[in-house]
């Protein structure tokens, strides 16, 4: 054990990540040199940001849990602290279940792990963040909570309603992490339509995002976990008349057959799927869409499968992610449905609707070979330089691979690459 170490280990969203990185920095003002993530963690002290969304991701957290306490136990930890969504929801069942765990805090008030460690919280430097992505790029957070009651989604349950940060502090950080050397953000909340209606009565993420734009060292921003039904339809103009606002939007979709979005809760329907896709498409010459889909919903009948698959080879995603219905207890499907459709014929599903996006992904792709494209660099790996597009969200989009052949190219920094191959997802090129 390393004394007055702590490791903090992230799992689940970037935003659990923001709050790592705030709770990381919190931790070094008062003295403590901290790890995140690390491979072989040494720690003496141990702080787990559980997910807590959905069944695989529950497990995840109780099984990392498990392990830290089979550690302390055999005296290679001293203390261990939970953390994040899981126990935000399930606090009391934790602290019975597994009591070797020091202390349970929930998603909010973690900031008392301070005053139990006998230290200090920073009040005055509460948005002060320890980066654990590469220095050119972080997450933004910009609201907590979801006022959405889609049927089958426990987040508003684990978070609650929507709070909305005040735009100023939001444009503060940014100014204060590019001064740090951060060019791009991944804008990012629960739900990032319904920003600014509760501080200021109306639709703001237009205005927050113009805003962002206009400051100086802003290089790119990529917004993540749109909802499709009132979009803020402003946001087009922003997008079109600003260079640094990527031409990228990731909308969660989950569906397309009626029936399905009705039981869903989503309020909205197919024809405003369609046509909200193609105004994205007609106003944004060039955008690239991701979403999110989901197989075995209850109700989900073999027709409304059907219609989801043609759905993804009449939209063609560019980018697309697609897991399988899990139960979830609070949330109005498991109250109201019966969840009816056997675990094989969901996971048959989900594997028929990746097999066709694969195929779109690839020719996508392919229809990029001979673009020259502007690309920022990640990180050094083998023979490669590896970068993304402005249509590539780090961890969860394709890269650009760059073969090094002697050229100092330099992390963090953009470039003009041509694509000259690639492959089902990912690009390779050539720097101009």
């Amino acid at each position: 054990m390393r004394k007055n170490t702590i490791d903090i280990i992230t799992l689940g969203c970037s935003k659990n990540l923001v709050d790592s990185e705030k709770l990381m920095k919190q931790l070094e003002k008062n003295g403590y040199k901290v790890t995140h993530d690390a491979e072989h963690p040494q720690g003496e002290i141990a702080v787990i940001n559980t997910c807590g969304f959905i069944g695989d991701a529950k497990e995840e957290s109780i099984n990392l849990i498990l392990e830290f306490c089979q550690a302390k136990e055999e005296g290679r930890l001293k203390k261990l602290f939970v953390m994040g969504c899981l126990s935000e929801r399930y606090l009391k069942e934790l602290q019975v279940e597994i009591p070797q765990v020091d202390k349970f805090y929930g998603k909010f008030n973690w900031n008392e792990l301070l005053k139990d460690l006998g230290k200090t919280y920073h009040w005055d430097d509460a948005t002060s963040r320890h980066l654990t992505t590469p220095r050119h790029y972080a997450y933004l957070k910009i609201s907590e909570g979801c006022d959405r009651k889609c049927s089958y989604c426990a987040i508003p349950i684990i978070t609650g309603r929507h709070v909305s940060r005040p735009m100023e502090e939001i444009l503060d950080e940014v100014r204060s992490l590019v001064a740090e050397g951060v060019k791009e953000f991944q804008v990012i909340a629960q739900e990032l339509t319904y920003y600014g209606v509760d501080l200021y009565q109306r639709q703001m993420l237009p205005e927050l995002i113009e805003r962002m734009a206009a400051i100086p060292g802003v290089e790119w921003i990529r917004l993540h976990y749109a909802y499709p039904a009132h979009f803020p339809t402003d946001l087009f103009r922003v997008m079109r008349e600003h260079d640094n606002v990527c031409k990228y939007m990731d909308i969660a979709l989950q569906h397309i057959s009626d029936p399905v979005l009705e039981k869903m809760r989503r309020h909205v329907t197919k024809e405003e799927t369609y046509a909200l896709i193609e105004q994205f498409r007609r106003e944004v010459p060039g955008i690239h869409l991701r979403t999110t889909l989901m197989v075995g919903h209850p109700g989900e009948t073999e027709q409304a499968f059907e219609e989801l698959k043609d759905f993804v080879r009449k939209a063609r995603f560019d980018r697309m992610g697609a897991f399988a219905y899990s139960e979830e207890e609070g949330t109005y499907s498991a109250e109201a449905y019966e969840d009816d459709i056997p675990q094989e014929v969901k996971q048959q599903r989900l594997d028929e609707l990746m097999e066709i996006q694969q195929g779109i992904s690839a020719e996508l792709s392919h229809a990029k070979i001979g673009q020259t494209l502007k690309i920022i660099i990640d990180r050094k790996e083998g023979e490669y330089f590896v970068g993304r597009t402005e249509f590539d969200s780090p961890e969860v989009d394709p890269e650009v691979l760059v073969k090094d052949e002697g050229q100092a190219l330099v992390i963090g920094e953009f470039y003009k690459a041509t694509v000259v191959d690639a492959d089902d997802f990912d690009l390779y090129a050539e720097i101009r």
